[in-house]
């Protein structure tokens, strides 16, 4: 899986659009980050931005707009609505995909040393990176905002975490920025079959964390009852980091729930939706839809399919598109407007369509393109493929098990197959254009300059390195390969009779796999220099061939037994 982070920065000007443009300008010519949002506002005189990336990518970017900011803005001179105490006022990391929320943090206390060290601007860290339990309040490190920042500085208690010093010049100018970790936060609305706010407000009060005041007597206009320290007593609702009222849409004619989901770990949204209907009901009324106000992960809607398909008893082994499909109809996402996930997903909205994928064309043109004179893609290429094709048919014919008449109480058993089937088909599809890639880079290597000596070393080291990856490719392919038999013996055993001869199929297609792939690691082994190196990689192509020749004459002659 590929590593995901979100970044969130907010800015201290909202009016001036040239500063605006020069601040976002970074993010723009920045490599491996897209920049999804700008959002100015002229009366916070604030601007939120959204970027996305790579960990890496996202944490050099993030430093670099923040330096630009305390460059461009002059915090003297600033005035707006919302609290600041910086040019850069907030910069939080947010995991999306492969990464962990602690990890952020680390992250997040890094740029916040180095923003503090190369670009003289004093850092708080809050939320999950805050190194107190009272700074992970960012209302506690904002205490004051930019106006006390002079006494804060002076005081141990208020001193920033990193970059702490006098209020100077350059503090002055700049400000204080905070730095932080939190988790994705998730703006959703959910459609009533209702006009009234007061039946959505009841509802948003059964479910939000805080919950509702407990009263005296009658539960909606009696006085609230206080603790002895004053404080009203509350009565929890029923989901963990949650916060939701109840309004009514004019647009829609409709009342909904708004609902952020603060913490998707403890409440994802199909929990949340669950919850919402569950309580809607009990006041006589449906849930109709979702709305997603912003964007929102992809394991989002992933794990509401699979959520829904496991309450069906459904194989949850299918393709990533069906199970999306699944989610957005379970949770109504289309009930308002038409909801595209290329525009409300974040993966799906920084993937780059101008590359051009040999998986993305059509079986025709596939074969087609590897008909052509050019040497790629090739027989390690074709290899991946028919893995992926052996992985697809194992799979199949675990999801028609699932479903099969009479077999019911064992379709999580199948569907734990497919699953496994659908994560071998991903990677080998993934190695389809490897494969290529690494091609590719053999012939990029060898178009190096070779006129001088130091030229000459340095090609030659670049195609030593190329090869030995398109050695390893294949090599991967044919570990990932070997995998199908497995999958394939359990259906041939174990799954639908009518499709044991699929299931076969598949293990042909997963020998195909492991020995075409083979002949090319051997290829490209051979062209090595480090001859330890290609020995070893020979022998490990060896040893996985002599046993996917072992699995598919095993497998076949069960397969023969029942047909």
């Amino acid at each position: 899986m590929n590593r995901l982070i979100e970044c969130v920065p907010n800015f201290s000007e909202g009016r001036n659009m040239d500063v605006i443009n020069q601040i976002t300008d970074v993010i723009r010519q920045s490599k491996g980050v897209k920049l999804l949002d700008v959002d100015p506002g002229e009366a916070t005189n604030r601007t939120v931005v959204t970027f996305v990336g790579s960990p890496e990518a996202v944490v050099e970017t993030a430093f670099q707009v923040v330096k630009r900011a305390g460059e461009l803005i002059d915090m003297r001179q600033h005035h707006g609505a919302h609290p600041r105490m910086g040019a850069t006022d907030v910069c939080p990391l947010v995991p999306i995909a492969g990464i962990t929320l602690e990890e952020c943090a680390q992250l997040a206390r890094q740029l916040a040393e180095r923003i503090a060290a190369e670009a003289s601007i004093p850092c708080y860290c809050y939320e999950a990176a805050a190194f107190t339990p009272e700074r992970r309040n960012l209302a506690v490190c904002r205490q004051g905002e930019y106006e006390a920042l002079a006494e804060k500085l002076a005081s141990e208690k208020g001193k920033p975490d990193f970059g702490a010093r006098p209020f100077d010049e350059r503090v002055a100018r700049t400000g204080c920025t905070a730095v932080g970790a939190r988790d994705f936060l998730i703006a959703t609305n959910f459609n009533l079959n209702t006009t009234s706010t007061r039946r959505a407000n009841a509802i948003a009060f059964d479910v939000r964390e805080k919950g509702r005041p407990v009263r005296e007597g009658n539960p909606i206009t009696g006085t609230p009852k206080k603790d002895e320290n004053g404080n009203v007593i509350m009565k929890p609702g029923t989901l963990k980091g949650t916060k939701a009222i109840g309004w009514y849409i004019d647009e829609y004619k409709i009342a909904q729930v708004s609902m952020n989901i603060t913490d998707i770990n403890a409440t994802p949204l199909h929990v949340a939706f669950d919850e919402v209907c569950r309580c809607a009901q009990n006041r006589g009324i449906r849930v109709t839809g979702t709305e997603i106000v912003g964007l929102l992960p992809k394991r989002c809607l992933i794990d509401a399919g699979k959520y829904f398909l496991e309450k069906q008893h459904r194989s949850t082994g299918i393709p990533e598109k069906d199970i999306i499909e699944i989610a957005i109809h379970s949770l109504g996402l289309d009930d308002l407007k038409p909801f595209d996930p290329k525009e409300k997903v974040i993966e799906y909205m920084i993937e780059d369509n101008d590359v051009k994928k040999l998986v993305d064309l059509t079986v025709t043109g596939f074969a087609e393109e590897t008909s052509r004179e050019s040497p790629a893609p090739g027989g390690g290429t074709i290899s991946a493929y028919m893995g992926a094709l052996g992985a697809a048919l194992g799979t199949m014919v675990a999801n028609l098990s699932s479903h099969k008449p009479g077999w019911d109480e064992r379709w999580h058993e199948f569907s734990v197959w497919a699953d496994k089937g659908q994560a071998i088909a991903k990677e080998l599809l993934h190695l389809v254009d490897e494969d290529t890639e690494a091609f590719n880079r053999i012939m990029a290597a060898f178009g190096l300059p070779k006129k001088s000596d130091e030229e000459k070393a340095a090609r030659s080291a670049a195609i030593q390195a190329a090869t030995l990856y398109a050695a390893q490719v294949p090599l991967r392919t044919m570990k990932e390969s070997f995998k199908v038999f497995e999958l394939c013996r359990a259906m041939v055993l174990e799954g639908n009779p009518n499709s044991v001869s699929d299931a076969g199929v598949g293990v042909l297609a997963a020998r195909a796999a492991v020995l075409g792939a083979g002949m090319n690691v051997k290829i490209n082994a051979g062209s090595l220099k480090d001859r330890a190196v290609a020995q070893a990689l020979i022998a490990e192509a060896n040893e996985l061939i002599a046993r996917a020749n072992e699995q598919e004459i095993e497998i076949t002659k069960i397969v023969e037994t029942k047909l």
